[in-house]
C-alpha cells in the first residue's frame, strides 16, 4: 500500500492508543515474566552463584510473582503501571510452549493456576477472557484482559480429552506446533516440513468443537494449509511476519496469509527484530512495512499486532526477568526444545529493534502506524477490532 501522509500527530496517535481497544494477540509472559522485583533479583543472583540454570529457577520465579503481587503494594503498582504504560486492553499470554514432553502437562496446569491467582488478586483491574463479551467489558470498565493460549499441543499428550479439561480452565487459543515436530505435525524449523498427522486432524476437530481458536504461527506451511482445509472455523496467525520481506522461517508466505484471510482469519505482526529483517539494525519502519504488506495481501480487516516481545531489550521475545549472562539456559548437553538455532534464525544479541524495548513501548507502534498514514478507522481495526471480530466469531 504505498506511503501516505501521516494521519495523526504523535500526540494524537498516543491519545487514540490509550482510548482505543488494544489487543496484543501474543504476549507470552504477561503473567509469568512481567514483573521483576528486588526479591526476585536476589533469588536469581543466588541461583546463579550456585551454578543453577534458568530452566531450574523459572518455575520458582513464576510462583514468586504471585506471592509478590499478593504481599507487596509496590509490586502490584509496578505490574499494573506496566499495563497502563503499554495502553493494552487485552494480552494473549502463553501457558504452554516448547519443552520436554514429560513436563508439559504439569507446567501448563501450574501456569494457568498462577494466572487465575493473579486475576483473583487484582480483580478490580484484571479480567480472565473466556468470551468476546469479557474483552468488551474490560475495555468499557478500564480493566485489562488476559487470554489463555498454548504455543504448542504438548500439554495434551496423547489424551484428546485434555483439550476439554484445559478449555474448562480457560484455554481459548492453541498453536498446533512450535518449531519442532510433535504428535500433531511439524514446526517451521524442523528438518522436514510435513503437514498435520492423522492425530493432528482430530485435534483440530476437537478445538473446533470446543470453539478454541486454531493458531498456526510457528507451524510449518503445510500444517497451516492442512489446518485451513480441515478447520470449520477461521484460523489465526497470532504472531508472525511476511516471508516476502524477511525470508525468515518463522514468517509466512503471502499465499498462506491470503488464504487465512479469505477464510475469515487474522494475521498478527511481531516486533521481534530478526523475524522482521535480515539486517541487525531494525526500526519500527521495518515493523510498519510488514503491516503494510500484510494489509495489501490480506485486507485491512484481517491484520493486527502480536508483538511476541516483553523485554528487556534483546534479540528475543524475553521477559522483564534479567538473568546474568553467565547463567546458562539449561544444563550443558541438554537438548534445546525451542528448535531455534541462534545464528541461523537471527536471535543473536546484535539484532535489536529501535523504539520497542519493553511492553511499555507499545504506544510507539500506534504512533509509527499513524505516521505511515493509517487512518483512525484503520488504526482501530489493527489495534484490536480485527482480533475481537475473529475471537467473537470462533469463541463466542
Amino acid at each position: 500500500m504505498g506511503r501516505r501522509k501521516p494521519s495523526l500527530t504523535p500526540e494524537e496517535a498516543r491519545a487514540l492508543h490509550h482510548e482505543a481497544l488494544v489487543i496484543d494477540s501474543q504476549q507470552p509472559p504477561i503473567t509469568s515474566g512481567a514483573l521483576f522485583t528486588p526479591r526476585m533479583r536476589q533469588l536469581v543472583s543466588e541461583y546463579a552463584r550456585l551454578g543453577r540454570t534458568r530452566a531450574e529457577i523459572q518455575p520458582l520465579l513464576e510462583a514468586m510473582i504471585v506471592r509478590e503481587l499478593r504481599d507487596s503494594a509496590e509490586a502490584r503498582e509496578s505490574y499494573l503501571n506496566l499495563w497502563r504504560r503499554a495502553g493494552v486492553t487485552v494480552a494473549c499470554g502463553t501457558f504452554s510452549g516448547p519443552g520436554p514432553i514429560s513436563q508439559a502437562f504439569e507446567q501448563a496446569v501450574r501456569r494457568i493456576a498462577n494466572a487465575h491467582a493473579i486475576v483473583d488478586l487484582l480483580t478490580d483491574h484484571l479480567v480472565l477472557v473466556r468470551e468476546a463479551a469479557d474483552i468488551e467489558r474490560a475495555h468499557r470498565e478500564g480493566k485489562h484482559g488476559i487470554v489463555i493460549d498454548f504455543q504448542d499441543t504438548l500439554a495434551f499428550g496423547d489424551d484428546l480429552d485434555r483439550i476439554e479439561l484445559f478449555h474448562n480452565l480457560g484455554l481459548r487459543m492453541v498453536q498446533l506446533t512450535y518449531n519442532l515436530q510433535n504428535l500433531v505435525g511439524d514446526g517451521c524449523t524442523e528438518r522436514y516440513q510435513g503437514g498435520l498427522t492423522t492425530f493432528g486432524l482430530e485435534v483440530v476437530r476437537r478445538l473446533n468443537d470446543l470453539r478454541i481458536l486454531v493458531d498456526i504461527s510457528h507451524c510449518s506451511e503445510q500444517v497451516g494449509w492442512d489446518a485451513l482445509a480441515v478447520s470449520t472455523a477461521p484460523v489465526v496467525v497470532s504472531h508472525s511476519a511476511a516471508k516476502a520481506l524477511s525470508g525468515h522461517p518463522r514468517a509466512k508466505s503471502d499465499e498462506l496469509a491470503r488464504a487465512v484471510a479469505e477464510r475469515g482469519g487474522y494475521f498478527g505482526i511481531v516486533v521481534v527484530p530478526g523475524f522482521l529483517s535480515a539486517h541487525p539494525r531494525v526500526t519500527l519502519e521495518d515493523f510498519v512495512r510488514h503491516v503494510e504488506h500484510m494489509v495489501d495481501v490480506c485486507g485491512i480487516d484481517h491484520v493486527g499486532i502480536g508483538t511476541d516481545k516483553m523485554g528487556p531489550p534483546s534479540s528475543r521475545t524475553g521477559s522483564l526477568i534479567e538473568y546474568p549472562p553467565e547463567m546458562p539456559a539449561t544444563l550443558p548437553g541438554s537438548f534445546d526444545w525451542t528448535g531455534f538455532r541462534l545464528e541461523e534464525h537471527r536471535l543473536t544479541p546484535d539484532y535489536r529493534i529501535e523504539g520497542y524495548e519493553t511492553f511499555a513501548d507499545w504506544p510507539n507502534l500506534t504512533v509509527a502506524l499513524a505516521q505511515a498514514g493509517f487512518t483512525e478507522e484503520e488504526l482501530r481495526k489493527l489495534l484490536g477490532l480485527n482480533f475481537l471480530r475473529v475471537f467473537r466469531e470462533v469463541v463466542g
